[in-house]
């Protein structure tokens, strides 16, 4: 199928005026493309209309557009009483239930209005493009064009190619999605996609820390937060999108990836769904939204000022161990002698194994987790020998030189090194898949998810041979297969290359 060109798009179809059927019209209308906005509901498109142009007042009061452009781009959005109004359209955009009976009888009705070459894409967010197209006469023009809500604020669009789907279609859309104001990018029919799919590492092995009881769910957002930059810890995360609506989908991608343990769900987030607490929506989640007061207190501790040894695996670590300790006013002695604070610095491993293979005293050592470079807070790591009083004067330690620290027990990875790891491992196999390219997987992650660095290029920092060193470890100790690394992993780390190499053409 040779589909248009977008300079000949001139008007598009979109059906279902919800939330995400009105920001496609606003970024489209803004774009000087007409829309034809169709909804079941009676009223329901002229009520879009009207809250488009309500947006772009408040934008115009604000003097991020002049009242020219809302008058045009509100003259732009037509609603259509009947289907039959796309029949001069170029592309459709279905924006309804996420149904997929519902979408296959949409357009199964559009193949009998529009042109032979009007694009029908699908803003599915985690249904199989190809088995939507599956059910229309020409699969070949349909695509998955995958927005993120709000849609003019998240700038970042999928834009999915089906088994079936004709490569000049994925291109048209691609351009078109930039002619929008967004960043496309281009992804195979996986499912997911590429943010959905990216994005399971944080949560399912946050999940996987609390069930480990490693940490609390505060502990661990504040962990996440502080030391690797991320706007909300994923508990935070969760209680905000809704239990409801977070658990189906680690359920859903687990399934239909036939039970890939890197996104195994957890039995914590099934059971508080079952008891209601779905997060802000229902007023109590992994955190209370009633006003009840659930904040921990705080220890008193005196600092510890006694001697400090470290243990650091290599040259750099221990540079950056002894800059810290600095900060303190430590000057970390030579040997770990009678009385001394021991501080190992774990890569993947537990501060159990530390303690073993150097023969310390398990009652004076803790771990300190050193993945990150200058963290706005420390993450100190027990053993179950560690004597209480010996981990929280070493808290206070910190505390006085303004880095805040976070007491954990005993885990293979600390909460970082495990999240990170995570995240870049399941990113590298997403490429290693040729689900996207490197660049596409990083730009959607940061503009879909908000992280501070796309997968690769946080892999790539951290350091790829660092990143296989922990899962290696974390594999090793736990058996866990989740942890197994991926190829593109291995072999960029093997090899000195960034992780964001792609294949060479032959």
């Amino acid at each position: 199928m040779q589909a248009r060109s977008t300079t000949a798009i001139t008007t598009i179809g979109i059906v279902g005026a919800g939330a995400m059927g009105r920001g496609i019209a606003q970024i489209a209308s803004m774009a000087n493309v007409r829309v034809r906005l169709f909804d079941l509901r009676p009223g329901a498109a002229q009520e879009a209309r009207a809250s488009v142009i309500g947006q772009l007042e408040r934008l115009c009061e604000k003097g991020k557009l002049d009242a020219s452009a809302v008058a045009d781009a509100g003259a732009l959005i037509e609603p259509a009483a009947t289907l039959d109004a796309m029949a001069d359209c170029q592309a459709v955009v279905e924006a309804i239930v996420e149904n997929i009976d519902a979408k296959r009888d949409l357009f199964r009705a559009l193949e009998g209005i529009v042109a032979p070459d009007c694009i029908l894409a699908t803003n599915t967010s985690s249904l199989s493009v190809t088995a939507i197209a599956a059910a229309v006469a020409r699969p070949e023009r349909v695509a998955g064009f995958h927005f993120f809500n709000p849609v003019p604020l998240m700038k970042v669009v999928e834009v999915i190619g089906g088994v079936l789907t004709a490569d000049s279609v994925t291109q048209s859309l691609l351009d078109l999605g930039r002619r929008f104001g967004h960043t496309a990018v281009l992804a195979r029919d996986t499912p997911g996609f590429i943010v959905n799919h990216a994005g399971r590492g944080y949560v399912t092995e946050a999940l996987r820390i609390a069930q480990e009881n490693v940490a609390g769910f505060a502990q661990i957002d504040e962990v996440l937060r502080d030391a690797a930059g991320f706007k909300l810890g994923p508990f935070q995360l969760m209680d905000l999108t809704g239990l409801d609506v977070s658990h189906p989908v680690m359920e859903s991608i687990y399934q239909q990836y036939y039970q890939e343990p890197r996104y195994r769900p957890s039995v914590i987030t099934a059971q508080r769904l079952e008891a209601g607490l779905l997060g802000r929506k229902s007023q109590r989640g992994f955190y209370r939204y009633d006003g009840e007061d659930t904040a921990a207190a705080e220890s008193s501790a005196v600092a510890w000022d006694g001697p400090v040894w470290i243990d650091a695996f290599d040259p750099a670590v221990r540079a950056k161990a002894t800059a810290l300790l600095a900060r303190c006013g430590v000057e970390p002695v030579a040997q770990p002698t009678a009385g001394a604070l021991c501080i190992v610095t774990p890569l993947g491993e537990d501060v159990s194994t530390c303690v073993a293979r150097r023969a310390l005293d398990p009652e004076r050592t803790i771990g300190l987790d050193l993945l990150i470079d200058d963290p706005r807070r420390v993450t100190l790591m027990t053993n179950p020998a560690t004597d209480t009083k010996i981990a929280l004067r070493a808290k206070a330690m910190f505390a006085q030189a303004s880095l805040p620290a976070t007491l954990i027990d005993d885990s293979a990875g600390f909460i970082v090194q495990r999240v990170l790891a995570t995240i870049v491992n399941i990113g590298c196999d997403i490429v290693q898949q040729g689900i996207c390219t490197p660049e596409d997987l990083d730009s959607a992650v940061e503009l879909g998810l908000g992280y501070p660095h796309g997968p690769l290029t946080w892999g790539d920092r951290i350091g790829p041979a660092r990143v296989l060193a922990v899962l290696h470890n974390l594999h090793r100790l736990t058996g866990d297969p989740r942890y197994r690394p991926s190829p593109w992993l291995t072999r960029r780390a093997q090899l000195g290359l960034s992780l964001r190499h792609g294949k060479q053409a032959f």
